[in-house]
């Protein structure tokens, strides 16, 4: 069967590469959906097409124009979102993953779409301050632009969430008037492939703002300097390898990246069987192990609770994760989907092996689990597995990241012990803190908010407006510190700023305001 090879969008033309290319299979039935090749594709002539008719196009354009190309970018795909849940429940996602995923994306961009609308300039540069007087007799002064870049920005996403994790790039750089060419991970890149079909079939946005490698980008990054924006996601070997590339490290390109994260979540004393913190701690756990069968960044890995209470934790966590039916996604009471695909699994399988050895997997099986609608071996499924690891001082738990529906359960006993525990993770993307006690959850916060680009509070008083441990909010910067990347994403307008230059003026007052009128 001659298997139809995904194209890729350059120069304002779907381009198909040549060669074999890499196979991708429905993670459900194993079945090869496409191949992937960017073989013979000229990235070169792409690159040159952003730099010309992209950064041209967008620069036409003032800040709540460019807004609203976002917006009607956004709400295509809204109107064609079904489309995407299809194509997503080849990659093993239930239709509450393919919601996470895409309507995340759709809402992340209507987001920046609305700040810039009402929080930018009808300019296409922003005045950043007031003018500052660097002469006594007032005819010298100072203030601070921000402007476009003459470059372009270069997204290099990963496998887990392709349309949200390209949106989240995508709308504060076009934004800043940064044409991007978007580069998906092979395994759910006919996913993002058709995000942006839908996009440029929808004229949302000027010829050049978007394109699409499908496969490798080889010499791309030999073509990127100090103008130019590289956004990464995925693991953090890979993120070494490309913030030690030329690019960054001689020309200065601007790199962000979001890597491994050991995210935690922490049980307060307060919180013991009967009050809504401990129901509240349980239920969390079990959604972030479950949603995308746990291949999020930002899943609980490290489950933290009082010594006393970790008996009782581990038997509430147990019936929850018995209710969890495995299967097709779609297929009758299913409520966790596949892993999206059996390299994924058997990588998984051997990390849940690694954290086992520090401890004993109290709920699930690695090498077993009951399908519902599919064959267990050809799809790509996994039991959700819970580890104790009573041993805390065993360095596994917190080096080893099992990317799947995972997640290690550990005692702890009073307030410093938790921090140098939460500290041994060395950098996360978010924790949690599920406590009524505000003076335990003012300790707990501020000793180890330094190792986190975010925390959730959850009480009684939050959950029912609550988005939850795993999802990050485009108002609120997405990111962390040390294994985490070391860089931030979104955060509402200051995304947008970090794609921009800054630039001091210096001169008479009367000529800056010429200039910047």
């Amino acid at each position: 069967m001659n298997i139809a090879r995904l194209p890729s969008y350059l120069e304002g033309v779907w381009r198909t590469g040549s060669g074999e290319g890499t196979p991708v299979a429905d993670a459900v039935t194993g079945e090869t959906v496409t191949r992937v090749t960017s073989e013979g594709l000229d990235l070169a002539a792409a690159v040159a097409y952003a730099r010309r008719t992209g950064l041209a196009g967008l620069g036409e354009l003032t800040f709540p124009q460019r807004a609203a190309a976002i917006k009607a970018a956004a709400l295509a795909l809204q109107e064609r979102r079904q489309e995407l849940y299809e194509l997503s429940a080849r990659a093993g996602a239930t239709q509450r993953d393919a919601v996470v995923d895409v309507d995340g994306g759709i809402g992340t961009a209507l987001v920046y779409a609305s700040l810039g609308r009402k929080g930018l300039p009808e300019h296409t540069l922003i005045v950043e301050d007031d003018p500052v007087a660097l002469g006594k007799g007032g005819t010298f002064a100072g203030r601070h632009i921000l402007t476009t870049p003459h470059g372009i920005c270069l997204q290099i996403n990963a496998f887990n969430f392709p349309v949200w994790g390209m949106l989240e790039k995508l709308a504060p750089a076009l934004l800043a008037g940064l044409p991007t060419i978007v580069k998906p991970a092979t395994p759910t890149a006919y996913i993002a492939a058709h995000a942006v079909r839908l996009i440029v079939e929808s004229g949302a946005l000027p010829p050049g703002a978007v394109q699409l490698v499908s496969g490798s980008v080889p010499g791309l990054l030999d073509l990127l300097g100090g103008q130019d924006h590289i956004g990464f996601t995925g693991s953090a070997a890979t993120a070494d390898r490309l913030r030690s590339d030329p690019a960054v490290t001689r020309r200065s390109a601007r790199f962000n990246a979001e890597a491994d994260s050991l995210n935690c979540s922490v049980l307060g004393p307060d919180a013991v069987p009967g009050r809504p913190e401990f129901e509240l701690f349980a239920d969390a756990l079990v959604t972030e192990m479950t949603v995308k069968a746990g291949q999020k960044c930002t899943a609980i890995r490290r489950a933290f609770v009082p010594a006393g209470l970790i008996d009782a934790v581990c038997e509430a966590v147990q019936a929850r994760l018995a209710k969890v039916v495995v299967g097709a996604p779609g297929a009758d009471g299913v409520t966790m989907g596949a892993l999206v695909g059996l390299a994924q699994r058997a990588e998984v399988r051997g990390a849940a092996g690694r954290l086992a050895a520090a401890g004993s997997i109290v709920y699930g099986d690695p090498r077993k689990v009951e399908v519902v609608g599919a064959d267990a071996e050809r799809g790509a499924f996994l039991s959700p597995l819970l580890v104790r690891v009573d041993d805390v001082a065993r360095p596994e738990p917190h080096q080893v990241e099992a990317f799947g529906p995972v997640s290690t359960l550990m005692p702890y006993g009073d307030v410093s012990d938790l921090l140098d525990l939460v500290a041994r993770g060395a950098g996360s993307l978010a924790g949690s803190v599920v406590s009524y006690d505000r003076d335990f959850v003012r300790q707990v916060v501020l000793g180890a908010a330094a190792h986190h680009g975010r925390i959730l509070v959850l009480d009684r008083d939050s959950a029912a407006e609550s988005t939850g441990h795993g999802i990050p909010m485009p108002q609120l910067v997405h990111g962390g510190p040390g294994r985490a990347g070391g860089g931030q994403e979104e955060g509402g307008l200051r995304a947008v700023y970090a794609h921009l230059q800054r630039t001091a003026l210096q001169g008479g007052p009367a000529t800056l305001d010429s200039i910047i009128r």
